[in-house]
């Protein structure tokens, strides 16, 4: 964990993840592929995620360690016999929290993803919707003096992301992943993920890491709620790193970190809310 914490400014302003989290319930649809006979029931236990797999059009269940006794018994009912495949994941689906250079609202803790420009031409960032829920004002210090405003958030349900501008309207944000070690990374657009495309995740707890994408459309059924519409992927991630951006070597935005279970020493499963979607519903574009 850095030890000190930057500030909103007209410089560089920070890139980095993590994320209080919010809790909630939704009632969403899961991908098409699992719908037909599959157990409404099975499909909605908590610590799994149901993704299709774009190579084979084949559903594949991703079930973490909380799945055991009657509930792995109900899922493997509910997907015998038909084109599922069921997969096992180290850990807990959760979502990512605590740590890093980070906001503060009260008590909780929560950092920008990638900063934007909204369609009435407000400075602001893009993170994890599950951090709305802590406050609408934060700050760049615990206790500090408001620096930006939730103005939308979704989670769970349809994504999980959330929309903040700078009270400042003069701050500049620019457009940049800040990778550590001086070096950063310019974002020049955002982008639809593509099952197998290599990207690079960058957090406040592991810092830099990459991975490929290897699901569209996945949904997530954290404890928290259900999440539809995640990039599912294998880059690995934890605590502290929700929020944060997925990106391309060449400054594509991808997505924001929502969740995933393992940690970055055995491996795991991550998933992301994608940025495109993000923008569309907030109204606002990559850039200052």
């Amino acid at each position: 964990m850095p030890s000190r914490h930057r500030k909103f400014s007209r410089g560089k302003i920070l890139v980095a993840a993590a994320a209080l989290v919010a809790a909630g319930t939704a009632a969403v649809a899961l991908p098409q592929a699992d719908a037909a006979g599959s157990d409404e029931a099975a499909r909605a236990i908590t610590g799994t995620a149901w993704a299709v797999d774009a190579q084979t059009g084949q559903t594949v269940v991703t079930a973490d360690s909380t799945v055991q006794g009657g509930q792995w018994d109900r899922l493997m009912a509910a997907t015998r016999g038909k084109p599922i495949r069921v997969e096992r994941t180290p850990g807990v689906l959760t979502l990512f929290a605590d740590g890093g250079d980070a906001i503060f609202t009260g008590r909780a803790r929560c950092s920008l993803g990638f900063n934007v420009t909204t369609n009435d031409g407000s400075p602001g960032f893009l993170t994890a919707g599950h951090c709305a829920a802590a406050g609408r004002q934060w700050s760049t210090a615990q206790g500090g003096r408001p620096a930006a405003t939730v103005q939308q958030a979704t989670f769970p349900g349809a994504g999980d992301f959330s929309l903040l501008t700078y009270n400042d309207a003069a701050t500049e944000a620019p457009s940049v992943v800040d990778v550590r070690g001086g070096r950063t990374v310019k974002i020049t657009q955002a982008a639809a993920a593509k099952v197998n495309q290599q990207v690079l995740r960058m957090g406040s707890t592991t810092g830099l890491h990459q991975g490929r994408v290897t699901a569209l459309k996945a949904t997530v059924n954290y404890p928290e709620g259900r999440v539809t519409g995640l990039i599912q992927t294998t880059v690995c991630a934890e605590g502290g790193d929700s929020g944060g951006p997925l990106f391309t070597r060449d400054g594509s935005a991808i997505g924001l970190t929502s969740g995933g279970s393992g940690d970055c020493r055995t491996g795991g499963v991550t998933f992301f809310q994608p940025v495109t979607v993000a923008l569309a519903a907030v109204g606002a574009r990559i850039g200052g």
